[in-house]
């Protein structure tokens, strides 16, 4: 069968420990665990490129003034605002083609930069610092999290808030069926126990205030 002949991985992708195992075999996907940060991930050499992945991003309608897009980032949102002063800068790392959460975040009284690899690609919008840093719908896609975490902290000023939401793998008996899992740009699945030691190699303390949402706070 063609999974058999798919690459081992040598690291799990987000911790980068070599104590990883092969999960699962579902059609001619390969997924890994990780025994230390208990993410699950798609083998590597499967991992589409980025053409391909925004073949997939162009089929979203994410329209800013959609009442019900809405609703879904005010998951991530409204607790993060409800943590913040008003008058902070903060940073819509992922923001995708359609930047609702940094809409609904300036019309709740704060500047937001944008950046999309794909659709907001100015690079500097990473050369200027944050007091808050938002995730939405993003960390199932990168490639290399923990790198990227790392490079957000450098942009996040002490206090700072990183609030990421991503539907965490809570059941390993229901993941062939998981609709997550099958959503071809999604290669990595996080637990609570991933994003906690994520957030604790960069001396972050962790909140998780509601299902698939986790607040992450800078020293």
């Amino acid at each position: 069968m063609a999974h058999l002949d798919v690459p081992a991985p040598e690291r799990c992708p987000v911790c980068t420990t070599q104590r990883i195992r092969r999960f699962m075999t579902l059609q001619d996907k390969v997924y890994w665990r990780c025994r230390l940060c208990e993410a699950t991930f798609l083998a590597p050499a499967q991992w589409p490129d980025l053409d391909a992945q925004k073949v997939e991003y162009d089929k979203h309608q994410n329209d800013v003034d959609d009442p019900r897009y809405r609703e879904f980032l005010a998951r991530l949102g409204t607790p993060l605002l409800a943590r913040m002063p008003a008058g902070l800068h903060g940073l819509d790392f992922g923001c995708g083609p359609g930047p609702a959460l940094a809409r609904m975040l300036e019309e709740a009284g704060h500047t937001v930069r944008c950046y999309d690899p794909i659709y907001a690609p100015e690079r500097a919008a990473l050369e200027d610092s944050y007091d808050f840093i938002t995730c939405t719908e993003v960390l199932e896609h990168l490639h290399q999290p923990m790198a990227e975490f790392e490079m957000l902290n450098a942009l996040l000023r002490p206090g700072g808030w990183v609030g990421v939401m991503t539907e965490f793998q809570t059941s390993d008996n229901r993941f062939d069926q998981w609709h997550y899992r099958r959503d071809p740009t999604h290669i990595i699945f996080y637990r609570a126990t991933t994003l906690n030691l994520m957030g604790a190699r960069l001396g972050w303390t962790l909140e998780i205030p509601r299902k698939n949402i986790a607040l992450f706070r800078k020293r």
